[in-house]
């Protein structure tokens, strides 16, 4: 460590010692001018045996003890770089080294799971359902829900899974170890809209090594620390992921995509499905989204894609185009009973078409047909449509003109008998 640093340390230690208690909010705001500052206490965290680590770790409690929001997320940010100094020097079973890291930790823990009063707090979390929109979907897209028993029974209610109440814990044992590990992590990610683009760097480092040392992977990864098998847990993976997440979003794709790789590796060695499940749909959703690789300052979020709304027609609705298309089926679903009785008897009939006759249009709505002799006539007579086959079929053989002739007297004949039921006489409307 420089003497530069050191310096830097030892001005920080000083200073908040003697402040009084109405200038702890000012001091808070001032710390993120200190560029200096934060590099440095990384350094003193990262040799175990500096003189300065227990003086540090003190500080950094009673920043969290102050209960100021800025000074607690300025001790958060140094979480995961004291995770892994705590594994790793849990993993070279030299315990001495860490006891200053152990005390924060568990003075961290031990504050968050009480509220103001001293009470176990009990964190609930609201689990979202399909059927009400959200930022990530629209009900509209998914199709309609059966309206069945049992979705009416759970219509607008809303699932809450309770978190707690937690143990204190005064000492790391290796069955509570993680139980406290993981419960942190979810602090932190709570705050990591805060965090800086050091502290995201650190996370995915902790992701990487606590999920590759001692397996082949090692090798690859070109990382030289520790060589011994670290023990992890499915919940404690997925709260490494929830933060990677926000990492690739924020400016760290390249060690982002490592960490979440390298995550996604153990969980498949351990077989731990709800890590695996996470880690893949955040894998997944990955694929062909612009991630603001460049963007390390302004706003920090993460990138989600809303389904646009759009007013859609009902396959039953009821439209001019239905109703239209309703009227030329009824049509031809008529004129292909007239033919089949027509066929019933016996007879060959041609083609003839009574209402799809070409000619003028008269203000009724009626076709004008041209006669043999220049004049006009209505297309809904029949007896033009008669004597218009008449004409065609004279030079034909006499039974045939036998067997037209009547034909066209048992058209007439219906064709009447219809006309008669009208609201409008004489006429008939195909």
């Amino acid at each position: 460590m420089l003497a530069m640093d050191q310096g830097v340390v030892e001005e920080w230690l000083s200073e908040f010692k003697t402040l009084p208690d109405n200038a702890v909010s000012n001091y808070a705001a001032s710390l993120k001018d200190k560029a200096a500052l934060v590099p440095a206490l990384y350094k003193v965290i990262r040799e175990n045996y500096s003189d300065l680590l227990e003086p540090v770790c003190h500080q950094l409690f009673e920043f969290y003890r102050s209960g100021e929001p800025q000074l607690q997320r300025f001790t958060l940010q140094f979480l995961p770089e004291l995770l892994w100094s705590l594994l790793s020097v849990s993993a070279a079973r030299d315990p001495h080294t860490s006891g200053c890291i152990e005390a924060l930790l568990l003075g961290i823990y031990n504050l968050e799971i009480v509220d103001k009063d001293g009470q176990s707090k009990v964190l609930s979390f609201t689990v979202p359902s399909l059927s009400k929109p959200s930022v990530y979907h629209e009900p509209s897209a998914i199709g309609s829900i059966a309206l069945t028993e049992g979705a009416l029974a759970n219509h607008g209610l809303s699932r809450v899974v309770y978190s707690g109440p937690h143990l204190q814990r005064e000492t790391f044992t290796a069955q509570n170890r993680f139980e406290v590990l993981t419960f942190l992590l979810l602090c932190y990610n709570a705050a990591l809209s805060y965090m800086t683009a050091i502290s995201l760097q650190s996370l995915c480092q902790l992701s990487s090594r606590v999920c590759i040392c001692g397996y082949p992977r090692q090798q690859i990864r070109r990382y030289k620390g520790i060589s011994t098998r670290l023990t992890v847990t499915s919940e404690f993976l997925v709260q490494l992921i929830t933060g990677i997440h926000y990492a690739l979003c924020n400016g760290e794709v390249e060690q982002g995509s490592k960490a979440l790789d390298d995550v996604l590796y153990r969980a498949q060695l351990e077989l731990f499905p709800e890590a695996l499940l996470v880690g893949n749909a955040i894998k997944s959703s990955l694929h062909g989204a612009a991630l603001k690789s460049n963007n390390k300052e302004g706003a920090r979020s993460i990138q989600v894609e809303i389904t646009p709304t759009s007013s859609r027609i009902s396959r039953n609705a009821v439209t001019s185009l239905s109703i239209r298309g309703h009227r030329w089926k009824r049509h031809e679903s008529q004129e292909v009973s007239v033919d089949s009785e027509a066929a019933m008897g016996g007879v060959a009939i041609p083609d003839i078409s009574v209402t799809g006759a070409s000619g003028e249009r008269m203000p009724n709505g009626e076709s004008l047909r041209p006669r043999p002799d220049g004049r006009a006539q209505p297309d809904c007579d029949p007896l033009g449509a008669a004597s218009e086959v008449s004409l065609e079929l004279r030079g034909h053989d006499p039974g045939t003109r036998g067997q037209e002739v009547r034909r066209q007297k048992s058209v007439r004949r219906m064709v009447e008998s219809e006309g008669s039921g009208s609201a409008s006489t004489g006429r008939s409307q195909y």
